[in-house]
Order: structure tokens, then sequence, then C-alpha cells
């Protein structure tokens, strides 16, 4: 069962207001139907990772086919006394016509190379930069932090728990969509199941103990309810005094003869190593080893890849706040920048010029290359190139460090990809979006494809972005112009 609750929810005045005054101004200068490009890109891997995850693609799609200026949006504009009314008159027929290309979801992405990009007349192009902003930084940032932890747990499976600790409902909802692309099995959030077809799981909380006379009562009034779905909470007195003999008890009394087999253990506090280690011990000597036992409390990668080098026997995770939060690092640092502006229906490449060389621009429009070594099928590089450039595969490929450039290499034996995809043809949407199970699916045979010291949870490799020759030589001489 899917439920679209934002079938006809417009955002287009989630913006900042010096998008509206620009575009004002704009209009007033003749620019109303000037084309412009501009690319979505992040300049900094959270948690000093290797690679980040692309999600929110899907939302992204839904807020651009649903732009339009309502009658209360205009009233609003008009009293702020700043706008003209033929500027208001064109915001009252906008419609969206620009182009739009964009990696796929679940793509592993670097920096400086583009996400999204949008080419299409300035005011629309401008007019939705903080929308496409949020919501790729967000879920890009939730999906690439869940990816972290799933690969610290080395193949136990994480369940999103965060949804109480989020920083809004929507927060939580596209968190947990976002975490189940980076690699969760499911989610806490009940309306993420019902609209996206999120697994959702749950038990007990220690409430449910509390409320009754004893533990040994609570569990009794759980295995008779679900007994084929026996999850205990066993911390909420004594994991080893009394929650794993009490949850013994009950599945020899209660589940086992009603013809099923427990399927857990939750532990939520308390030394998660010696716990479930003692807990372990004592569930397999009473005839229970594929009781499965499941961790929870405030976890990360860092917490569970310690867990398991510590000997931890523990099944599952149950990531919350940490996850959803992405707490370690919470800010994923996309940013919306103009790479062109056409002229007389040539496109004029455009540069943001900084002391910081991070944040120098890539102008022009533009495409991104990945290349695989045939041989193993890994990545080699990414390649940002002008758009209309094409990798010839049959032929050797030079690389080389866009700064550094005394580092190159010679690439023979080698396959070309392009990621960016078109979405939108002149405002129209040309793209399907994949189940959120291809997408994830598609992530993980993804990051497959990138090599072990770039995947590592610290110190990874850093992978080559570089320019093509061409666009490189576009860059340094607007450079040496601006110089």
């Amino acid at each position: 069962m899917s439920i679209d609750r934002n079938e006809t929810r417009n955002l287009i005045m989630l913006t900042d207001f010096y998008e509206f005054t620009m575009a004002n101004g704009y209009y007033l200068n003749g620019f109303a139907d000037k084309v412009a490009c501009f690319d979505l890109f992040f300049r900094k891997i959270p948690d000093g990772g290797g690679f980040a995850i692309f999600a929110g693609l899907e939302q992204a799609i839904e807020f651009l086919d649903n732009l339009k200026f309502s009658d209360e949006d205009i009233q609003y504009l008009r009293s702020r006394n700043l706008f003209t009314e033929d500027f208001l008159s064109y915001l009252k027929d906008f419609k969206f016509s620009c182009d739009v290309w964009a990696v796929p979801e679940g793509t592993p992405v670097f920096p400086g190379e583009p996400l999204v990009t949008v080419k299409g007349p300035i005011i629309q192009a401008q007019l939705i930069e903080t929308m496409l902003l949020l919501t790729i930084n967000h879920q890009s940032l939730i999906a690439t932090k869940a990816n972290r932890i799933v690969r610290a747990a080395d193949g136990r499976p994480v369940m999103e728990f965060g949804a109480r600790r989020a920083h809004s409902y929507d927060s939580a909802i596209y968190g947990s969509r976002a975490a189940y692309i980076g690699g969760c099995v499911g989610t806490s959030c009940t309306i993420s199941d019902i609209d996206m077809n999120i697994p959702a799981g749950g038990t007990m909380a220690h409430s449910w103990i509390q409320v009754f006379d004893d533990e040994l009562e609570a569990f009794r009034a759980y295995a008779r309810a679900y007994p084929d779905e026996c999850i205990l909470l066993v911390d909420t007195y004594n994991v080893l005094k009394s929650g794993i003999p009490n949850a013994i008890k009950v599945f020899n009394e209660e589940v086992l003869p009603r013809g099923f087999r427990p399927k857990g253990v939750r532990i939520d506090s308390g030394d998660l190593t010696y716990l479930s280690i003692e807990a372990r011990k004592m569930l397999d000597e009473a005839g229970f080893p594929d009781c499965k036992i499941i961790a929870s409390n405030a976890l990360d990668e860092y917490l569970i890849r310690e867990l398991l080098i510590q000997g931890a026997k523990i099944d599952v995770f149950g990531v919350g706040e940490r996850l959803i939060t992405s707490m370690s690092d919470p800010v994923f640092g996309g940013v919306y920048k103009l790479a062109g502006i056409e002229k007389d229906g040539v496109l004029i490449p455009k540069i943001k010029i900084s002391e910081n060389v991070d944040k120098i621009t890539n102008p022009s429009l533009k495409q991104v290359f990945r290349l695989y070594d045939k041989k193993n099928g890994k990545a080699i590089a990414d390649v940002v190139a002008l758009f209309d450039e094409e990798i010839d595969e049959t032929k050797p490929y030079k690389i080389f460090d866009p700064i550094h450039t005394w580092k190159k290499k010679i690439l023979t034996d080698y396959s070309v990809r392009k990621l960016m995809v078109k979405v939108f043809d002149q405002g129209k949407c040309v793209y399907k979006s994949p189940s959120l199970d291809e997408i994830q699916k598609y992530c993980k045979e993804q990051i497959n494809t990138l090599w072990e010291d770039i995947s590592r949870i610290e110190n990874p490799r850093r992978y080559f972005v570089d320019l093509s020759y061409n666009l490189w030589t576009l860059k340094n001489e607007l450079l040496n112009e601006f110089s």
C-alpha cells in the first residue's frame, strides 16, 4: 500500500526571500526570458567519509511538478510593497519550463561534481534554489550517515529508530526514506511504511513492562498477544538477573507451546558488549540459538564498530538520534551556483572566484563521466566535462589532478558511464523514479564498485574527481581573465 500525502502540496513559497527580490530585479531589467544554467553540488563529505550518497531526487521532482503561485501567495508578495504589478502578473501565470538533469538516487557522489543541473529562464531557475537544496541536502546527508552505519554493522541488519528525535515530522518521514536508501532494513516510523512501503517494526517500550505488576507478567502478556513475533525488552530492571531468565521462561511456556520460535530480545542500556555476550550464552544454553539479540541506545558507526571489535554478540542494531540527525556532522553543505548565461543563443560560461580554492566553481553546462576498470568493474575516477564532450573508451584517456596537474594517469581497458540523466525537458518531467527498493539495490551495487580503501569509515583514500582538458582549459582562461 502506498499513499501520496503530498500530491497537491505546493511549496513554491518555501524559499529565501532574496530569491523574490532578485527575480523582481531580473524582470525589471528585461531578463525574464534570459536562459541561465545552475549547478547543485557539495564541497565536503560528512564525517570525513570517502563518498556521499545522493538522495531526495523523487521529492525534488514532486516539487518541480507542482510549481504555481496561489492568489494568497501573490497577495502576500503585494503586501510587501516591494514588487511591481507586472512582476506579480508574471508570477500569477508562472509555468515551469526549465531543463533539468540529475544523478540517479542512490549514486555514490563526490565533492565538486554536479548532482543537479537546471537550465532555463533565470527567474524560474533562481526561485527553486532553496527547495532543491533543502531536499537534496537533507536526504543525501541522512542516506550518507545511514550507509556509514550499515557498513560498520558488517552485514548485520540496521533499523532506523529515530522518528521521535528528528527535527520535524518531514525530517522523520524523509529521513527514514533516506536511511532506507542508505541500507537500513526498516524503520520505527509507521507513516513511512504506509506512504513509502518502508518496513515498519517495533515491539514495546519500558512503560509496557512497568504497567504490569512484574516483568514476568508483562512478558507473558506480550507473548500471548504476539507469539509469532515475540521480541522482549529485557533491560527494564536487570538484563542478566531477571530479563533474560524471565524471557527464557516465557519462550518455553508461552511461545513454543503455540508452535512458534522466539524472535529476539532487545537491550537498550548498559554495557552492550558484556550483556550481549552473557545473554547469548544463556539463550544458547536454554535452546534458543536462533533468538536474535537486538541492541539500541544512542548508537552510531563508531560505537557499533567498537562493539563488534570487542566481540559483542549483537545480531541487529536499532539506531535513532545519531542517524536521523546525522549528529556527528549535521550539515551536508550543498550549494547552487550559476554556471552560465545565454546570449544570442550561445551559453556564456560564468565562474565564481574565491581565495578559498574549494569555492571556485566550474563554469558552463557540464556532464559527469564515471570511468570503470573493465577487468574488475571498479570505479577509477570521475571526470567532469563540458556537456557536449564524449569520452571514447576505445582510445587511451588521460586523467589529471585539476590542481596538481603533474599528477596524471593514462587509462586503457576502461568503460565509461554518464552519470547525469535528463529529468525535465522544457518543464515536462521525462523521468520515471524507480521504486525505493530499486534505489536501495542500485545504491548497494554502486557502492560495491568502489575500492575498499575508499569505503572505509576512517581515513578513506580520496577518490579522483578530475576535469576534462577542455573544461580545465576554459576554467583557467576565466581565472586568468579575472585575475
